[in-house]
């Protein structure tokens, strides 16, 4: 593999990093593209911190050995927030994190309340604390973490129908907390989010504005890839699942439209 055909691997426990892919493909147009779900271990939001951190180092490593990328985002908030200095310890190459967009939120609300919808590992971690404490310090922040959402995403790009009823319950969860009726800006802090905000669009109880991570890491990819060479046609991006089930299957299907390559297992 010569060094201008190496590509960008993308990381997720499923399919939510696809949010991420989306506006780095925007931006770096010739890049290649390994985007990878760790779909034996999905979801993570619902794992211990000791299981995501014991779990995405080693995948990576293994995923570094048959891929050679030149850069690895890992585009999960949980698995970020919870195993990103260990892989940056452990992989000797650039490591783009993604972390929940609560500076651009705090920037962005009028209310001065911001919800952060996440999983459950992400919206407890200390990482999210800090954040809150240095870019929100004027706000209050109210959290609701959201297995169900994560499942929903799945499903939608299996080409599973979305429930309106089922997204409505999980963000009364958020909106339904002491001062939620006052929230004006929501975190995506969890990449699969973004690929059903219209669906929240439609249910929200009070006009919001949604914010995610995704713009900001396909930057931070432009400038860490400045002057590389890519290759004249960077050809389908590979999809790559640590199990392939029917599931894995219906979503690899969908994805061909996309400009993905039929799904491989890793």
């Amino acid at each position: 593999m010569s060094d201008n055909t190496r590509p960008i691997l993308f990381f997720d426990s499923g399919v939510g990093g696809l949010s991420v892919v989306a506006p780095t493909r925007a931006l770096l147009p010739a890049a290649p593209i390994v985007y990878a779900a760790d779909s034996a271990g999905f979801p993570y939001g619902t794992k211990s911190e000791g299981e995501i951190a014991a779990r995405v180092p080693a995948l990576l490593g293994r995923l570094l050995e048959r891929f050679r990328p030149r850069l690895i985002v890992i585009a999960c908030n949980t698995a970020s927030t919870i195993a990103l200095p260990a892989v940056r310890a452990a992989l000797d190459l650039p490591i783009v994190g993604t972390v929940p967009a609560i500076k651009p939120a705090a920037q962005a609300s009028r209310t001065r309340v911001i919800g952060v919808l996440g999983t459950e590992a992400t919206v407890r971690q200390p990482y999210v604390d800090d954040l809150a404490r240095r870019f929100a310090g004027d706000c209050t922040v109210l959290r609701y973490g959201s297995a169900a959402l994560v499942e929903l995403a799945e499903a939608k790009l299996a080409g599973e129908a979305v429930a309106p009823d089922a997204v409505a319950r999980e963000l009364a969860g958020l909106f339904g907390q002491a001062g939620g009726e006052a929230i004006d800006v929501i975190v995506n802090a969890c990449t699969h989010f973004p690929l059903l905000e219209d669906d929240m669009r439609a249910v929200v109880p009070r006009e919001v504005t949604f914010v995610d991570g995704g713009p900001g890491i396909a930057r931070r990819v432009a400038t860490l890839t400045d002057g590389q060479q890519w290759p004249h046609d960077s050809g389908e991006a590979r999809l790559v699942f640590t199990r392939l089930s029917e599931r894995e299957a219906q979503i690899g299907a969908h994805l061909r439209a996309h400009g993905f390559a039929p799904p491989e297992t890793l």
